[in-house]
């Protein structure tokens, strides 16, 4: 990956011997590398054994968990918060984990949709719960410095499942608990 950054930035017209850019392709190969460390996890190991036997059928969120996350078509950042709730189904999982589960899908190269639904699969398979509600906005920087060089658009995108998608009024009370 090092040799890869070496050639990026000589493909740009880069010196690397000059000052500033020593060590840069061993540093950028190394960002890069934790960036997308989300390869390296499995909701197994996430989770590690954080679902405790619970009697609460009342919902769960967690909202405001900071994401970053780079984008496959071009490699640059977006950043944004996820909101996540559950409705338990005998068991409830470990608060850290929700956040875990979402940095695990957000450490690897994709699209914020795909990124929502599969932190709303992965939440309804650990958990079993009645219904799973993930919303994620994000701002682009594929949408801000290049291209249409939008500053202020967000995208907003949401996985509701069982239910969350089912239920109007659950769903309602969801969307009023993330406002």
């Amino acid at each position: 990956m090092e040799k890869a950054y070496e050639n990026i930035l000589t493909s740009i017209g880069e010196d690397l011997n000059r000052p500033g850019l020593k060590d840069t392709p061993k540093r950028a190969a190394k960002a890069f590398k934790f960036l997308n460390n989300g390869y390296d996890k499995n909701i197994d190991e996430v989770i590690n054994g954080a679902l405790f036997p619970s009697d609460n059928e009342e919902m769960v969120v967690v909202k405001d968990i900071e994401l970053y996350s780079l984008c496959e078509h071009h490699l640059l950042p977006f950043i944004g918060k996820c909101h996540v709730a559950y409705l338990p189904s005998g068991k409830v999982l470990g608060l850290s984990k929700v956040a875990r589960i979402v940095d695990m899908f957000a450490r690897r190269l994709q699209i914020q949709e795909n990124m929502t639904k599969q932190i709303a699969d992965a939440i309804m398979e650990v958990t079993n719960a009645k219904g799973v509600g993930v919303v994620i906005e994000a701002q682009h920087m594929c949408m801000m410095m290049r291209g249409v060089q939008k500053q202020n658009a967000s995208m907003k995108t949401s996985v509701l499942l069982g239910k969350l998608r089912e239920d109007a009024r659950t769903r309602a009370e969801f969307l009023m608990l993330i406002k």
